[in-house]
Parts: C-alpha cells; sequence; structure tokens
C-alpha cells in the first residue's frame, strides 16, 4: 500500500465524515440498531456515539483497514460497547446464516468494489424480521450536477479511499435482496453539490 494510503487517507477520510451534517443524518438512522448488530466499514467509530448500548446485545465492527481501526481508540474509551472486530472484505463476512438481527451500514456502499456481492453477505447474515439501516451519498438527481459526477469520479477514487460519486444506494438495495422501507434523500446543507446527495432509511430482506 502506498504512504498516502496507510497515513493519510485515513485521517481524511476521519475527517470528512465527522462533518456536523453527516452527524444529524447518522442521529436520524443509527440509534434504530437493535439486537446482533453487525456495522460493516465501522471505519474511526463515527457511529459510537449514536448506538444505544441497552438495544444491542452483540456487536461486530466489520473493518478491514487496521490503519483506520486505530483512529477509534478515543471513541471508543467513551462509550460502553466493545465491538467484536472483524478485518474481512464486506464481500465476504465471516458470520453464518440468519445470526444477525440488524445490519448497519453508513457511507461505505460507495467504497465497496464488488457492491453487489457485499450486499447479498448483507442480505444473507439477517436473520429473518432483520432489518438493514443505511445512510449512503452517490449519484445526484440533477442532470448538470450527474454530469460533474461523471467526470470527477475518475480523479476522485484515488483520492477519497475508492469512493464512486455515481452510484445509487437506493437502487442497488432495492436490486440487491432488499425491500426499501421509509427512505430520504436530500443535498446536505454546505457539502459540495458533487458528493453531497445522500439517501437514508431502512430496508428488509426479501
Amino acid at each position: 500500500m502506498s504512504f498516502y494510503h496507510d497515513h493519510i487517507l485515513p485521517h481524511v477520510i476521519n475527517l470528512a465524515c465527522g462533518s456536523g451534517q453527516m452527524k444529524k443524518i447518522r442521529n436520524q438512522v443509527v440509534p434504530g440498531a437493535e439486537g446482533k448488530v453487525l456495522e460493516i466499514g465501522f471505519g474511526s467509530g463515527h457511529n459510537l456515539p449514536f448506538l444505544d448500548p441497552a438495544k444491542i446485545t452483540q456487536y461486530w465492527a466489520l473493518e478491514p483497514d487496521a490503519h483506520v481501526r486505530r483512529l477509534a481508540q478515543k471513541r471508543l474509551a467513551h462509550v460502553p460497547l466493545k465491538p467484536e472486530f472483524l478485518d474481512l472484505e464486506a464481500e465476504a463476512i465471516p458470520l453464518e446464516d440468519a445470526s444477525v438481527d440488524t445490519v448497519l451500514v453508513t457511507f461505505t456502499l460507495c467504497t465497496i468494489p464488488l457492491v453487489e456481492k457485499a450486499l447479498g453477505q448483507m442480505r444473507r447474515v439477517l436473520a429473518p424480521g432483520g432489518r438493514l439501516i443505511f445512510a449512503e451519498h452517490g449519484a445526484a438527481p440533477d442532470e448538470s450536477v450527474a454530469r460533474w459526477q461523471k467526470r470527477i469520479e475518475p480523479f476522485w477514487k484515488p483520492l477519497g479511499g475508492g469512493c464512486h460519486l455515481t452510484r445509487k444506494p437506493l437502487d442497488l438495495i432495492g436490486k440487491n435482496g432488499f425491500a426499501l422501507e421509509s427512505t430520504q434523500s436530500l443535498y446536505m446543507p454546505k457539502a459540495p453539490r458533487f458528493a453531497g446527495f445522500v439517501s437514508w432509511g431502512t430496508a428488509r430482506p426479501r
């Protein structure tokens, strides 16, 4: 791996994912996680302050990047939850079928290389009646913004750890084993429009 990937990118992502607008969205979705919870893309632990320990019986945190995980230590010191870390990729979740009540994924689907396979894995590990909770940025609905996203994406991906600007999270979730429930979408205030169109909500396995 490059020096940038190992020593600079983790800090860039940590800062970018900690914006006030992102915190507001996390506050709307993350507290809904309950039972046996699997978080995909734990990163540096930005969701930790919004999880409700009283509702969680087990907590797995999937994050293959050790450099990013180390940045979570301060947040982990201030919460009672102690996750069991899984250091494999989302395309190969090392849990049994139907073993999870909640899969939580926030601002992560944009970076997973084989995102359809990863969603299939999330569907596999969810128990009957389980729920996917998500918040993701992606392709903008406005044609002018979408054109800029396509132009910028080839340069953006290597700088953002493989982040795709043009993925459509609602379509991806709906086409890969899930039935969407309540969803919301908007441009995050103060964020650049090419990277600021966010959708969040819940989905059930079908």
